[in-house]
């Protein structure tokens, strides 16, 4: 011990000073823990009870979303049919099958096992199956059992699909009638397009449980939220056997005339049914200004003959020419201005406004009757019948007749045509509106008026869908075309006699049906340049309209042949087809013989010859 210092004594380990105050900071850091625990465990019971009561059909809903995939079932397309319930077009049940690419890890091991089953090469499917777009339609061409067995294969990113695909079974017959179909089975032409809302029905909605990967959970099955409705099918008016005969008969004319294009259409007078619609291209030719023609580029059966892309007979519009000379000898004969013995003196030519008027042959000073001015078709003679009534009296018959309206058909693209009207109205077109150089028209516009002709005088309006048939195999009729009268029974029954003389003496000798009385008029019309206000050079659109038989109209038809080269006149050129095609169609229906032969006469023509 050192001095000076009190002794002490401190033994190892000893407790502190104030163990009071210790003890109590632990129990607070204690009490503390056991506060937050408490609190921390009451909030995920909280959260448990939020999640589990009042959160839970949200959850669930959005748990199934994670797995559950929608699917829109499309209908079966429905068929068409033509008039003796031939089948045109049909669609098959069949899977289509999907790649989501994204998600397929080894697209060579998948296509080994795709292959046998869509019927495709390994090679070209692991090129499908390696794009990666995340959408690959693979076929759509299998059956429903064959998509039924890739199902179970519970491949990655492979969907199976009901669909469909569409068929023609008669090839190419009335190919521009019936138009097609895009690659989602969807209309995009002819019937196809526009009546696509009652061939397509309604689609239905399913429902198919996937895992991320794309691939059906076991056990689960697809589920049907809504039934597909099927579509209605369509009966049409087109008789196949004829529409073939017409196609045949049309393509070999346009082809060796060296035409650009054709239409011809046949329609049965009481009822305005269309029976047979050709529209096709000459592939061979080359159009030049006129541009080409898109086609089905499926050869018709004659070379370079291809149905067009477009049904022409109602959406291509052209100078009607001579055809269009009914509509003023109509007037005139309404107004009580001629006769069909009127006699006129009709000279070479004319010179009205700026235009010089002549008929297709020169000629000095001839005297014919209103009835040998349209036989022979003389546009000098017919100016002169279009002065007896004048200028408004001609355009109200052309609008009498239907020109420049829609025909209610509601065909996709038809055009209603391009009508002069007063106020566009010049000098050179009091020669040029009676012989048919001023409108455009449709071909189906032309046919309709003489179709009214040949009814006595009371128009019909065409019609192309006859019925539909239900999926549950019951039928309605579609509503009688409406009619009204647009001409006197006489005056219809003079226009009749006027235009038999034409097959009998003028322009249409080639007409001619043995055993049959025949009517009709030529056409031989300028074609203007497109675009501008001038006419293509030597190059004229060619046609025929006409009736038989004459003494009883059953059938009305019109051929057009756009810019033959050859020879211009549709007495030529398409009043042959007229004579095939309408001979074919009155032995096809057993149409009684007149009694008599009609024999043309053999005096030759010489003045409009067209």
């Amino acid at each position: 011990m050192s001095a000076g210092y009190p002794s002490t004594h401190v033994r190892s380990g000893s407790r502190s000073p104030n163990p009071a105050g210790g003890d109590r900071r632990s129990l607070r850091r204690i009490v503390w823990m056991q506060v937050v625990f408490l609190l921390v465990f009451a909030a995920l019971i909280v959260r448990v009870v939020t999640l589990d009561v009042f959160n839970h059909k949200v959850l669930s809903q959005s748990s199934l979303q994670q797995v559950r995939s929608t699917l829109t079932t499309k209908a079966l397309r429905a068929g068409i049919y033509d008039r003796n319930g031939l089948t045109l077009a049909v669609s098959r049940p069949t899977a289509l099958v999907l790649a989501d690419n994204f998600q397929i890890k080894h697209p060579f091991n998948e296509a080994r096992a795709l292959s046998p089953l869509v019927h495709m090469p390994v090679t070209t499917l692991a090129r499908m199956l390696s794009t990666r777009n995340g959408y690959v339609p693979l076929t759509n061409s299998i059956s429903l059992d064959e998509g039924r067995r890739i199902s179970r294969l519970a491949l990655p990113g492979i969907v199976i699909q009901n669909s469909s695909k569409r068929s023609y079974p008669q090839g190419t017959i009335a190919e521009s009638v019936l138009g097609g179909v895009n690659a989602q089975g969807v209309g995009n032409a002819g019937l196809e397009l526009g009546q696509n809302s009652t061939l397509a029905g309604q689609s239905g909605i399913s429902q198919l449980f996937l895992t991320p990967s794309g691939v059906a959970l076991p056990g689960g099955s697809s589920s049907v939220i809504k039934k597909a409705v099927p579509g209605t099918s369509l009966e049409l008016t087109i008789d196949s056997s004829l529409q073939y005969i017409t196609e045949q008969s049309l393509a070999k004319a346009m082809v060796s005339s060296k035409g650009v294009s054709g239409v011809a259409i046949v329609m049965d007078v009481k009822t305005g049914e269309i029976l047979a619609d050709a529209s096709l291209v000459n592939t061979k030719e080359k159009p030049g200004v006129l541009g080409p023609l898109p086609t089905w580029q499926k050869n018709i059966g004659v070379k370079g003959a291809q149905a067009s892309l477009s049904n022409m007979a109602f959406t291509f519009a052209y100078e009607p020419g001579s055809v269009f000379k009914v509509v003023t000898f109509a007037a005139a004969l309404t107004a009580g201005k001629i006769k069909a013995t009127t006699p006129f003196t009709v000279p070479g030519s004319i010179v009205v406004g700026t235009r010089n008027f002549h008929d297709a042959e020169d000629h000095g000073i001839l005297h014919l009757t209103a009835t040998q001015i349209l036989a022979k078709s003389s546009n000098i003679g017919t100016y002169l019948v279009g002065k007896t009534v004048g200028r408004d009296a001609i355009l109200a018959s052309a609008l009498n007749f239907g020109f420049g309206s829609l025909t209610g058909i509601n065909f996709p693209g038809e055009t209603r045509g391009l009508m002069v009207n007063a106020a566009h109205y010049h000098a050179s077109d009091n020669v040029a509106l009676p012989i048919g150089q001023v409108d455009a028209v449709p071909p189906i516009q032309i046919l309709d008026a003489y179709n009214a002709i040949a009814n006595g005088g009371v128009f019909v309006a065409p019609k192309l869908v006859r019925g539909y048939l239900y999926a549950n195999g019951s039928m309605k009729a579609t509503p009688k075309s409406p009619t009204h009268r647009i001409l006197s029974t006489h005056v219809a029954s003079t226009l009749n006699q006027m235009l038999q003389q034409v097959v009998l003496a003028g322009t249409g000798l080639r007409a001619v049906i043995p055993g049959y009385r025949s009517a009709g008029k030529t056409g031989t019309a300028s074609i203007p340049v497109p675009g501008k206000d001038a006419l293509l050079a030597h190059a004229y659109n060619a046609s025929f309209v006409g009736f038989a038989p004459a003494d009883h109209p059953v059938f009305s038809m019109i051929i057009i042949v756009q810019r033959p080269l050859t020879t211009p006149f549709g007495g030529f050129v398409t009043a042959p087809v007229f004579q095939t095609v309408m001979g074919y169609a009155l032995r096809h229906y057993g149409i009684a013989s007149t009694g008599m032969v009609q024999s043309p006469g053999k005096t030759k023509v010489t003045v409009g010859a067209n």
